[in-house]
Order: C-alpha cells, then structure tokens, then sequence
C-alpha cells in the first residue's frame, strides 16, 4: 500500500520537476515524473487496480470472519433447538451467517407445504407425542430449495472475489505494456543522442521497469488473497452441504 500511495503521488505531480543530482536518477518519484504520458497512465491504472483489490481483500476478510462467527453460533441454536420456530427467531440476528439463508429457504418450503395440514401453524422440528403427524407433501421439491438456497448463498460469498482473480491475470501484462513501451521510447532517446553509454541507457530503463514492478506488486497480493478466499468459499460450501443434509434429515424423520 505505501507503493501504491507514493506512485499516485509522483503520477499526480505530473511535469512539476524532478529532483536533480545523481541521487534523482534512483528516485522513484524522480523517475515516475520523468515518464511519458503512457507510461504515467499505465501505472496510473495499476495503482487503481492495486487500491480496489486491496478493498476487496479487507472487506472480504471481514465478511468471512462474521459468516464463520455468526455460523457456528447458528448450528450451536439450530442443534439445542428443539423447534424451527426458535431457530427463524434468531436468524435475524446472524444473518451474515451463509446456513440461515439456508435454513428460511427450507422452513419457508416446510411452511408453504404443511400450511393445510397444520392449520396455518409453522412447522416445528419435532411434534409433540400424540398430535396428528404432518406430512411434507414434496420431499423433492424442499431439496431443491435448499439447493437454490446454496447458490445464492455461495454467489453471495464470492461476490467481488472474481475481481482479485482479474487483477491477478491481468496487472502484469498491464506493467508489460508498460515496460515494452518505455523501452521503446528508451531507445529513440539513444538513437536521438547517438549514444549508448550506461549514463544514457540506464535511466530510461530504470523508467520502464517501474511498470513491470507496479505490475507485480498488484497481482502478486490478488493472486495469494484470491486462493485464500477460494478455500474459505469451498469450506463454507462444504458445511452448506452437511447443513442442508441435516435439515432434510430431520424433515424426512418428522414429516414424511
């Protein structure tokens, strides 16, 4: 983040001098001012892509340490619980969590199937001995709710997440383009000068490489961020999956 904020810095300067001196020849700012135009709006947008990710990165990881929270807290309800009705009661609460997204798709199902038979009640996970016994009409139809469930929970979970794999992919050649033309402007300046000492090549070089680096610094932080929050995302799926086949464990015991 320093990187980034030091390359907008000399970008926003533009053409207001560079330091002078053989010290100004190793300066990053000195040398970013000293770009051309391209290459200015080439690191211009890397910072960009830089800036986004790592809001991406922060947000992410703050959603998924709710979600991991507010779901363990939801199964611990959900298996104290002896009713569905103290379990919708809480889901307000933990609504970060991916399971109770889960869990209304499937009590909303539960509802709309025994509404005739329970008289309008909710549904609970457990009826009293010796009350009439509901019968859950579809047992297909209440999987594929919560399957419709899992995808919009999943979606919701790696929503941003793709923009880490964009910048990822696409920063270094981004910084390559960068780079080339810099080189290539390089090179005009020597034959301008007709000279091809290390005094005269080594900056220009030095310019164009800057792009490279920028490159890097965005899509290396994206690349090792985006793995990790593809792991988190197949974690949460996995226990959407054992959630999903215990909710229907218990409607198939209870209403079927």
């Amino acid at each position: 983040m320093p990187t980034c904020v030091l390359l907008a810095l000399a970008i926003w300067q533009g053409q207001t001098g560079a330091p002078t001196g053989a010290a100004a020849e190793t300066d990053l700012v000195s040398l970013v001012v000293r770009s051309s135009l391209v290459s200015k709006i080439v690191l211009l947008i890397l910072v960009l892509f830089s800036a986004i990710s790592w809001a991406v990165i922060l947000y992410k990881t703050w959603q998924f340490q709710r979600a991991q929270r507010q779901s363990a807290s939801f199964l611990e309800i959900f298996r104290r619980s002896s009713k569905f009705s103290e379990v919708q009661a809480v889901c307000r609460t933990l609504s970060e969590s991916p399971l109770v997204g889960i869990f209304q798709a499937g009590y909303a199902e539960l509802t709309a199937q025994l509404k005739s038979a329970t008289g309008g009640a909710p549904p609970e996970g457990r009826p009293p001995a010796g009350t009439s016994r509901p019968t859950l009409k579809s047992f297909d139809a209440l999987d594929r709710a919560l399957l419709r469930a899992a995808g919009v929970e999943v979606g919701r979970l790696e929503n941003r997440v793709t923009f880490l794999a964009t910048t990822a992919s696409i920063s270094p050649f981004i910084g390559l383009f960068g780079t080339v033309w810099g080189i290539m402007m390089s090179f005009q300046g020597i034959g301008a000068q007709g000279s091809t000492s290390l005094a005269v090549v080594a900056p220009g070089i030095s310019e164009a490489l800057i792009a490279t680096a920028a490159g890097l610094f965005a899509a290396i932080p994206a690349v090792y961020f985006y793995n990790h929050f593809t792991h988190k995302v197949k974690a949460f799926v996995q226990a959407m999956e054992d959630f999903s086949l215990e909710f229907l464990t218990i409607a198939e015991r209870n209403f079927t």
